[in-house]
């Protein structure tokens, strides 16, 4: 998988429409979760985006503290249904955690993960915080890095 770091600015027509497409088929139709994901935050994230050839397998944005929560965080990191089980979610994260470090220059990261992906998450130094609560009809926890 070969992984690119952009900017909305920097995101072509193309890598707009085939990251709104993709987060679309997982987080809306796979999910079945009715929810707004063109949620004007797009603009302010840094896009992290692995593709197999010409075609978008997982994705990841990033953002600035303040720009999402108060610390620096990740969100709507996805890999492809068939691609799953390749190591593309391992990838993709650790892209984005690197991506924190070095646009972002922060250390402490939040992210609000689905609470069955804990497990994945604490594998990436991230230590869950809080109580569950749900998200889009979807049991969340919130979880930090530091």
């Amino acid at each position: 998988m070969e992984i690119e770091i952009k900017t909305f600015e920097e995101l072509t027509k193309n890598d707009l429409y085939k990251m709104l497409q993709l987060r679309s088929e997982v987080f809306v139709v796979e999910q079945d979760c009715v929810y707004q994901d063109v949620d004007g935050k797009d603009v302010k994230a840094i896009h992290i985006l692995g593709w197999e050839d010409d075609i978008l397998v997982a994705y990841a944005r990033c953002f600035h503290p303040g720009d999402y929560f108060e610390d620096a965080s990740i969100g709507r990191v996805l890999v492809r249904e068939n691609y799953r089980k390749l190591g593309y979610g391992h990838e993709i994260t650790k892209a984005s955690i690197q991506a924190i470090k070095t646009k972002v220059k922060a250390d402490k990261i939040k992210i609000s993960a689905q609470t069955y992906l804990v497990i994945f998450y604490e594998s990436h130094g991230f230590k869950t915080v809080g109580d569950r609560y749900m998200e889009d009809g979807i049991p969340h926890i919130a979880m930090i890095r530091v």
